[in-house]
């Protein structure tokens, strides 16, 4: 089985093109644009990686990493924060949460992977 990657985002487009990415790459993927249903399906189905979306429209990306990394049974999953409306500061915003810095260009998106030990 290979590895699992749970895809937190509420862009259509954006989420297909993660999928697409992924699954070209021999990854397994799950996805939800809603911030609170992202926490059950963590909980139930342990990916080995989550992409975060810092601004859903519900609850922010920011704050489900936060209760992702309260949780001593799931703060071990690598969470990124990606989005497609960086501002400054999010990427510090990011680390306060414990998710990984923002990947801001799709030419580091293999490295990026690997780099957060979804390889």
């Amino acid at each position: 089985m290979g590895k699992t990657v749970l895809i937190v985002e509420d862009n259509e487009l954006n989420m297909k093109l993660f999928r697409d990415l992924l699954e070209a790459h021999g990854y397994e993927t799950s996805g939800t644009s809603n911030g609170f249903e992202a926490l059950d399906l963590v909980r139930k189905t342990r990916p080995d990686l989550i992409l975060m979306d810092i601004q859903l429209p519900q609850v922010s990306g920011l704050d489900v990493t936060r209760w992702i990394k309260d949780d001593p049974e799931l703060r071990g999953i690598p969470v990124v924060a990606v989005t497609a409306f960086a501002m400054k500061g999010d990427g510090s915003e990011s680390v306060k949460a414990a998710a990984r810095p923002i990947c801001q260009s799709l030419s580091r998106w293999g490295s990026s992977l690997k780099r957060f030990g979804a390889s």
